[in-house]
């Protein structure tokens, strides 16, 4: 087995069972791409098993903190199969699940959905890319599905040196299902939607959402990002008459409108808008447009701590614009998915926004990413999504 030893003093994360060795960390040893290690403080003391990827700036993921483990088969069944039980006791309420969450099920790069019979999986470290037959198979075996389809698309295996990945891996045939999430139906595209098919870390916000609605007597909802119309359909469900959909997509659009129809709506009462958001928001502004109820669910700004200051003034932004739409007791969903903005920066965000646009707000609920997406207490960098419920003032 091949040794990786640590600088003095770099053994700290992982004493702490945090899982990332970064390249500046490492005093010596190399190994191939995806190979296990063991990784050393710089006294020779073993600190873990892990994957080895010479490309990536991660350059160590630990497997296991228990010497006396094998990295072996019978380990990734175990690792696999301790995730998908963990996930048959949280009783979600749809037949698409989170089943593997990287880094918070010990299975560091790897990402599996569940889509009624069809996995859905990212590749995205090389350890995971070095036994992703065995994974695989482990899968399959977990869960009784047949179907396995990877999604190894994204622009994250290029930092590890791989090349992206997409298609059948075990099975076949149709990559479309029908989503079936609380009282609403969504269909889904394995093959063509975004991430692995879908944003399942959404599910409990969309029926939140719906409750509120109903709730607060939102009437004219507007749905920033919409993609294919998840909160657009929550809305409609919680009672809204007038709903308008805002996204760059044509495509994600043109389903936001079927699915519309597919849960019984009338289609008069949803608009789908093909347009820049920023744009839009400032349009609307002038118009003297106002809504009852506003989500605000960008894409990723900021990937990275990095683009912090150029993200913060775009989040800012948009919740300026948000706030001054909505109407007094109207309600503001607003989200950063971006790993980079921490739960306490995005509220200085939206506050600073709040100040710009001259108006103050109710705090009335934080919001995460749904249960079968963990954040553990060793990793905390997994909480990558979060969300505020506002109450205009």
């Amino acid at each position: 087995m091949k040794a990786i030893r640590l600088r003095e003093g770099k053994e700290r994360s992982l004493l702490r069972r945090h899982p990332w060795v970064f390249a500046g960390s490492v005093e010596k040893g190399k190994a191939d791409a995806g190979e296990t290690v063991r990784v050393e403080s710089h006294d020779g003391r073993f600190l873990a098993w892990a994957s080895f990827s010479p490309s990536s700036q991660i350059r160590v993921r630990a497997w296991s903190f228990d010497e006396a483990e094998r990295i072996d088969v019978a380990f990734f069944q175990r690792r696999v199969q301790a995730a998908v039980a963990m996930r048959e006791r949280l009783a979600i309420q749809s037949n698409g699940v989170r089943l593997i969450h990287g880094e918070a099920d010990g299975l560091p790069g790897l990402i599996v959905d569940r889509y009624d019979d069809i996995l859905s999986a990212q590749f995205l470290s090389a350890g995971t890319e070095r036994w992703k037959d065995v994974l695989a198979d482990a899968l399959l075996a977990a869960t009784g599905c047949t179907r396995l389809y990877e999604r190894s698309d994204s622009g994250v295996r290029q930092l590890e040196g791989l090349e992206p990945a997409k298609g059948w891996l075990r099975g076949g045939g149709d990559t479309t299902i029908t989503l079936r999430e609380h009282s609403i139906q969504l269909t889904v595209d394995v093959e063509e939607g975004h991430k692995t098919g879908y944003y399942l870390d959404q599910r409990e916000n969309r029926a939140l959402f719906a409750r509120m609605v109903r709730q607060f007597g939102c009437k004219s909802v507007l749905n920033c990002y919409s993609y294919t119309g998840g909160f657009s359909v929550a809305a409609l469900a919680g009672g809204a008459t007038e709903v308008v959909s805002v996204d760059s997509s044509a495509p994600a659009l043109a389903r936001a409108s079927a699915h519309v129809t597919l849960n019984g709506f009338d289609p008069a009462h949803h608009t789908a808008l093909d347009a820049d958001v920023n744009g839009t928001l400032r349009q609307m502004l002038k118009d003297g447009r106002s809504f009852d109820a506003i989500i605000l669910d960008p894409p990723k700004f900021a990937p990275s701590a990095a683009h912090a200051d150029r993200a913060s003034r775009a989040y800012k932004d948009i919740n300026r614009l948000g706030l001054k739409l909505l109407k007094p007791g109207g309600l503001l969903l607003t989200f950063s998915c971006s790993g980079g903005i921490g739960a306490e920066l995005f509220h200085k965000i939206v506050a600073g926004a709040g100040m710009d646009a001259e108006v103050d707000a109710y705090l009335l609920q934080r919001l995460e990413a749904s249960s079968d997406h963990p954040t553990t207490i060793c990793f905390p960098e997994g909480e990558y999504l979060k969300g505020l419920v506002l109450l205009k003032r």
